[in-house]
């Protein structure tokens, strides 16, 4: 093609578009889904001195949301407490011992419950007690503040 041609050059674009889906699966890749796993189908109770959770620690707080029956619900599917927080501390003590990290039967992992402020007392001990028999020790439970009540 020389340089006095009526024809105009097109651009290559397939460099562009291999970069900008390679960049799409990258931030699909880092996303964190942890914020999905909340649900907001439950009626926190309200607090006013409901504060953000501040943890310091290399692994994530296990956020457990307990319905009114006492089901730890994940996705909007719920789980039997037992059945789902078993499952959540073997994998947690798997990662641990293949970093080579001792737990001695406790786990440094924070749970947060967030509970639906109707369920019976009973049934969040008893969530309680499944995530202590499995090596859960620090505990925090999720509330509102006055200002987020809807």
């Amino acid at each position: 093609m020389s340089a006095n041609s009526g024809e105009g050059a097109e651009p290559n674009l397939t460099p562009i578009l291999d970069m900008v889906f390679q960049l799409i699966t990258f931030f699909m890749l880092v996303i964190n889904f942890k914020g999905a796993s909340l649900d907001q189908s439950l009626q926190l109770p309200v607090m006013g001195s409901a504060r953000p959770l501040e943890w310091k620690g290399e692994h994530e707080p296990l956020i457990l949301n307990v319905d009114l029956e006492g089901r730890v619900k994940v996705n909007g599917v719920p789980f039997a407490a037992e059945k789902y927080v078993s499952s959540e501390a073997r994998e947690l003590k798997d990662k641990l011992r293949a970093a080579g990290e001792k737990t001695d039967g406790e786990l440094p992992v924070p749970v947060i419950l967030r509970a639906d402020k109707g369920v019976r007392f009973h049934l969040m001990n008893h969530v309680i007690k499944v995530c202590q028999d499995q090596g859960y020790r620090q505990f925090s439970l999720s509330a509102m503040t006055g200002k987020e009540e809807k």
